[in-house]
C-alpha cells in the first residue's frame, strides 16, 4: 500500500465517523429533554459539519472548502451565542 492509499482510507474513515456523529447529534436534538441539550446538540452539529467540510476538502484536494469552513465556523458561533442569549433573556439585541 502506498502512502496515498493510506491517506484515502484515513479520510474516508474520518468522513464516516463525522457523519455518524452528525446523526447522533440530530438524535440528541430531537429527543433532548431540556433546551440546553438541544442547544449543545446544535453546536455539536456545527462542529461536525465543519469537520465534514474540511475533510471533504482534503479528500478532493480543493482549497475553497477551507474558506467555506471558516464561514461555517463564524456563523455557527454567532448563531449559538444568539440562541443561548435568546433562551436566557428572551431578547437578542438589548
Amino acid at each position: 500500500m502506498s502512502p496515498h492509499d493510506i491517506l484515502n482510507i484515513a479520510l474516508v474513515t474520518a468522513l464516516i465517523s463525522l457523519a455518524v456523529g452528525q446523526v447522533l447529534s440530530m438524535v440528541r436534538l430531537m429527543i433532548g429533554p431540556t433546551t440546553g441539550d438541544r442547544i449543545l446538540a446544535l453546536d455539536t452539529m456545527v462542529i461536525n459539519a465543519l469537520g465534514l467540510v474540511i475533510v471533504l476538502g482534503m479528500y478532493q484536494g480543493v482549497k475553497i472548502y477551507f474558506e467555506v469552513a471558516l464561514l461555517v465556523a463564524m456563523l455557527g458561533f454567532v448563531s449559538t451565542v444568539a440562541l443561548a442569549r435568546f433562551i436566557l433573556r428572551g431578547d437578542i439585541i438589548e
